[in-house]
């Protein structure tokens, strides 16, 4: 049995996709609709979509993107920053990092990607 997905995928699909791990910048997508979205690699590392991640932050009551809070009163320790230390298209629906954590269960679909977009746009959207 064949289930065909009626949804319109346009605006879940990339026209451009930059990946900028030279310069550690983070990743800029242009979709099929015009949007853009850019998001940093702290901000991807920190939505990392895998079980392990999700679980977590469902236990802390973060929303994707959100970086760890610090328990109230505890003096925030130095970590050094997560980067990026490759990336690779997984088929043509999604992105997989490899981070400086050893973390790299993550596989972030295009669909998933632009339901975080962090722009302000999207985040206005959300209210």
């Amino acid at each position: 049995m064949v289930i065909v997905d009626p949804t319109p995928r346009v605006a879940n699909d990339p026209k451009s996709v930059k990946v900028n791990l030279t310069t550690g910048s983070g990743v800029e997508i242009v979709w099929k609709d015009g949007h853009p979205s850019a998001y940093t690699f702290k901000f991807l590392r920190d939505a990392c979509p895998c079980a392990l991640c999700e679980d977590e932050r469902g236990k802390t009551g973060r929303k994707a993107g959100e970086p760890e809070k610090t328990a109230p009163g505890a003096l925030p320790m130095f970590k050094p920053a997560t980067k990026a230390l490759a990336a690779e298209a997984v088929g043509k629906y999604a992105l997989k990092f490899s981070w400086s954590d050893n973390h790299d269960l993550g596989i972030y679909s295009w669909a998933y990607l632009r339901e975080i977009c962090p722009c302000g746009e999207c985040k206005r959207s959300e209210k």
